[in-house]
């Protein structure tokens, strides 16, 4: 049983004989260390996991159970199932589908080795089977998320009257959700979401990360994520109490003393199956239906759960292992020392990075558009900042992290063959992007609103630069055309002005060499 595998009613326990058959859970150093995961990361997995091992003692299952300071411990997963194999003489093995191709080929890979037959069981947890991703995505050319989400709002009944027209004539909300904060901020404040304050077990585990790891990026102090059922059940009601109803419109706010803003903070009890996504929509859905939060805001929560996160999903998986191997923009910076810091004089990369390494969090829009901005108009390379969102938020699973980051934030998803899979086009910005939706820009050095001098927004010289040298490969993008128009407004010195200066910002950042 995998540490993002905590359902306690996954079909892997269904078929278990008591006192015949035994739970395998192990911590090992190669799953902190194949990425360097962030403190809080790693506490939140291995303190959840060791609850989960707990409870099912409780229901009288036996489980073997390596903790990652245990003296005979391989520190691999592989390794550990094949000891385990030997010592319990087993006879095959029986494991929910992984979440991470790799993983998954380790496994297959011990139990081949050691002549175990492998029953991999498909995870109910999701809403849509691989079968039905596959049929929703056969024959259409481009797999656009909106319209995955359309037909999930149809195929499960939700928000849709008997017709499968949408509740309130629209099928989202989104011109509406993307409201900044006035210049005094949001008033009154955003209520601060539930944190747990660490039991006997993760206090343990914390102990553990500071010897075991102690080069780990990230704090740990500030940990209080949910690491049991019972907490993430807390954690849902709370976000449906107190900011669901405000979180429709301010979804993309960002503001300096507000890390978490009208946020759910659910995606890492889900993605370890604390909590299943169909009981946070019903949660949604019965605060609608008592007037407790807006259609706006309700619909833009579930869109969250049955579009995007199944569309992601069934991306990861029918792309294959070979998916996390594109570039479509052939890009190959490194990324800068600062991601793992937050040293850096841009205000903005500054306050998002250090929330990361504050919480291992930060919202949509701060990945998106600020953290992932920056790398994809900087030209970095797509797998170190895939390799880096896997690294640092707390809700970080390879099935989740590889489409995103790729994807959506580097636009590198295609290939010569076709076009990008998962974003119809870059998700690109200027310094003025960031002046609009937060903040961060008062005080800064820099001025968005220049592209080229001393106080220039890196950001707006970036992408300016970014769009000039992608020009023929975005010229073949219909909702790219009207944007590369600008370009033909500078004049060439003006240009040549802004390439010269966006290379000194990439040496100057450790993104390339002199």
């Amino acid at each position: 049983m995998l540490g993002d595998q905590l359902s306690r009613t996954s079909p892997a326990l269904a078929a278990i004989r008591p006192g015949v058959d035994c739970v395998l859970m192990a911590e090992t150093l190669e799953e902190s260390r194949h990425v360097p995961s962030h403190r809080q990361r790693s506490c939140l997995f291995l303190s959840a996991m060791r609850h989960h091992a707990h409870w099912l003692r409780e229901q009288g299952h036996l489980v073997r159970y390596v903790t990652l300071d245990d003296g005979e411990n391989t520190q691999t997963l592989a390794d550990e199932l094949r000891r385990a194999a030997t010592e319990l003489n087993a006879r095959g093995v029986v494991m929910l589908e992984a979440g991470e191709h790799r993983v998954a080929a380790a496994i297959e890979g011990a139990c081949r080795l050691h002549g175990l037959p492998l029953e991999t069981v498909e995870d109910p947890h999701f809403l849509t089977t691989h079968a039905e991703f596959e049929a929703w995505a056969k024959g259409r050319k481009e797999l656009t998320m909106e319209y995955f989400y359309r037909q999930q709002r149809r195929r499960l009944g939700i928000l849709v009257d008997d017709e499968g027209k949408p509740e309130g004539g629209d099928w989202n909300y989104d011109a509406e959700n993307r409201k900044a904060f006035p210049a005094s901020g949001p008033s009154p404040r955003p209520p601060r979401p539930r944190r747990f304050v660490p039991d006997a077990i993760t206090r343990d585990v914390m102990a553990m990360i500071d010897r075991m790891l102690p080069d780990a990026p990230g704090r740990l102090d500030s940990f209080g994520w949910p690491v049991t059922r019972e907490d993430a059940l807390a954690a849902l009601k709370d976000f449906v109490s107190h900011r669901l109803s405000e979180f429709g419109p301010y979804e993309d706010a960002m503001w300096s003393s507000e890390p978490f803003v009208y946020h759910s903070l659910l995606a890492p009890a889900l993605n370890l199956k604390l909590l299943d996504p169909r009981e946070c929509v019903d949660a949604a859905l019965d605060a609608f239906r008592r007037g407790r939060a807006p259609l706006q805001s309700v619909e833009a929560f579930i869109r969250q759960i049955i579009g995007w996160r199944e569309y992601i999903r069934g991306i990861y998986f029918r792309e294959g292992p070979a998916y996390e191997r594109r570039n479509f923009l052939d890009e190959h910076g490194r990324l800068p020392s600062f991601y793992w810091t937050g040293d850096t004089d841009m205000a903005c990369l500054s306050r998002c990075i250090g929330e990361v390494l504050d919480h291992g969090f930060g919202h949509h829009i701060q990945r998106l558009m600020v953290t992932g901005n920056f790398a994809l108009i900087a030209g970095v390379h797509p797998k170190a900042v895939s390799d880096w969102y896997l690294s640092m938020f707390v809700d970080a699973v390879d099935w989740v992290t590889l489409p995103n980051a790729l994807g959506m934030v580097m636009h590198a998803d295609g290939s010569k063959d076709s076009p990008p899979v998962v974003g119809t086009k870059p998700y690109c910005a200027s310094g003025q992007y960031v002046k609009r939706m937060s903040n961060y820009c008062k005080g800064c050095r820099y001025d968005p609103t220049l592209r080229t001098g001393p106080e220039a927004c890196p950001f707006t010289t970036l992408y300016w630069d970014f769009l000039d040298r992608h020009r023929s490969v975005f010229a073949r993008n219909h909702r790219m055309r009207t944007i590369l128009s600008n370009l033909d407004r500078f004049e060439p010195s003006h240009l040549a002005a802004i390439r010269s200066q966006a290379v000194a910002i990439r040496v100057r950042c450790g993104i390339s060499s002199a």
